[in-house]
Order: structure tokens, then C-alpha cells, then sequence
């Protein structure tokens, strides 16, 4: 008996030892592989959104898009955005392919033209269709697209939250670095600051009212993008949510960019 006890006391040293041991990049790294575990198995959903940009002076406009995606289990993510208003980029459809390690392959339909634009690498850090989202913003944030680095606990938005740093290991991401808040509670972004190549704040966004869908998956209903050099920013609105609609890859090709409608 007394040997069962000294093994439990060296066994919980251990466990004290090791938990003390991890480093922040472990920690931060371990955050995001169980937000990832949490996001996984979804399939696939088509979803509504409304874009609403701003100037500096406060003027704004508006437009109304579709989303589909397509979770990919061996890989990143595949989704389609459609615009349906206003007239002048009606029709306008970008496919986003995430992959794991390497480039992130994007397509832009530009329908007055008839013509499907490949985004290249160089360009991922360009404003998409205007607005305060760059195009390496709304690809799926896989865990191999960055490396990471604990900084510490907070409450931000009355919940305790996990805040770390990640660094993309894309070479010409528009990003020195990201600090991104995720509530403990649900493993849910909350904010994430987004710092330039000069490594100063250019951006921060803010994903608010949260809902949980098959009783599992936890979807903002709104991201708030701002612009923290130019004061302008996007609001970008989620609705009509719906899951497993049966989406297959023959969804997300070039070829079908030219069918969207």
C-alpha cells in the first residue's frame, strides 16, 4: 500500500512538472488543435450574408451574397461566394480551395466579362471586392496555416478567453502576426487583431452573436471588420444557416464559377 501511494505522489509531481513545462508556443499550438476538433464534421452548409461597407465620413453601401461550403477532411475547406445585389456585381462569384500546407488556390468570376480570374499568391492581402476583408481572410483558418504562441487568459466580452498569438507560414501574407481571443468555455473566436508587415495594428474584427447549430457547431451571426488606420470598415452578416445539404466537390470547380446563379 505505501508503495501505491509513493507511485500516485511521484505520478502527480510529474503531472505538475509536465504541465509546467509547457511552452507557450506548446499551449498556443494545443488551443488550436481543439478548436479545430470542435469545428470538425460539419459537412456542409449554404448560408446568407449581407456586406455592409463604410467610409471614414460614415457613408455606406450595401450588398447581398450567398455562401456555400464544403468541409474537405483530408484538407482545407472549399467554399463559394455569389453576389446578388446591387446590379453592378450581381453575379460576381469567388471560389475559395484551402489546403493545409501551400498556397490556398481562389478564383474570381467576373460576369461582365464572362471570365474567371485565378487570385494570385502575391495578392492574397488585397481588399476583396472592396470591402475590409482581404482575400486571405475568408479562406478557412486551417491549423497548419500558422504557428502559434500563448500570450496569456483574459475576459474580453464578459467571457474568459484564451489570447494568443499565430503567425501565418504564408510567405506574402499582409500579416506579421494575428492576436486572436477564443473563449474557453466553447473554443469560439471572439476577436482577433491583425497586425501589417510593418508588425502595427491594421486591423481588428470582432465575431458577435454566436449560435450553436446541431447542437454542436458554434457560428457567428455577425463579423465586424475595422480598419484601424483608415476608420473604414465592413459588416459582414450571417443568416439562414442550413447544414448537410448534400454539396460535392462538383460544386466547387472553375467550370462552376460560370454556372452560379
Amino acid at each position: 500500500m505505501k508503495a501505491f501511494v509513493v507511485a500516485l505522489t511521484l505520478f502527480a509531481v510529474l503531472a505538475a512538472q509536465l504541465a509546467v513545462a509547457e511552452t507557450p508556443e506548446e499551449k498556443g499550438l494545443a488551443i488550436a488543435v481543439e478548436k479545430d476538433r470542435r469545428d470538425n464534421g460539419f459537412g456542409d452548409f449554404t448560408a446568407e450574408m449581407t456586406m455592409v461597407l463604410r467610409n471614414r465620413h460614415g457613408q455606406e453601401s450595401r450588398r447581398e451574397m450567398r455562401n456555400k461550403t464544403l468541409e474537405v477532411l483530408d484538407d482545407g475547406d472549399k467554399s463559394l461566394v455569389i453576389f446578388d445585389r446591387p446590379r453592378d456585381v450581381k453575379g460576381t462569384a469567388l471560389l475559395n480551395i484551402t489546403h493545409k500546407t501551400g498556397l490556398d488556390d481562389q478564383w474570381l468570376f467576373l460576369p461582365a466579362l464572362r471570365r474567371v480570374k485565378r487570385i494570385s499568391s502575391a495578392n492574397k492581402s488585397g481588399s476583396f471586392m472592396g470591402s475590409e476583408f482581404a482575400y486571405e481572410d475568408i479562406t478557412s483558418e486551417e491549423v497548419e496555416k500558422y504557428t502559434y504562441k500563448w500570450l496569456r487568459d483574459e475576459a474580453f466580452a464578459g467571457q474568459e478567453c484564451f489570447v494568443s498569438e499565430r503567425f501565418p507560414t504564408y510567405k506574402n501574407s499582409g500579416y506579421t502576426r494575428q492576436v486572436v481571443w477564443i473563449d474557453k468555455a466553447e473554443y469560439r473566436i471572439l476577436k482577433i487583431d491583425y497586425y501589417d508587415r510593418k508588425n502595427s495594428l491594421l486591423k481588428t474584427v470582432l465575431h458577435k452573436e454566436h449560435k450553436k447549430y446541431l447542437d454542436q457547431y458554434w457560428y457567428p451571426d455577425e463579423m465586424f471588420m475595422e480598419n484601424r488606420q483608415t476608420g473604414k470598415s465592413t459588416r459582414l452578416s450571417w443568416k439562414k444557416y442550413n447544414f448537410r445539404q448534400g454539396l460535392t466537390d462538383g460544386d466547387f470547380n472553375k467550370n462552376s464559377l460560370k454556372r452560379v446563379r
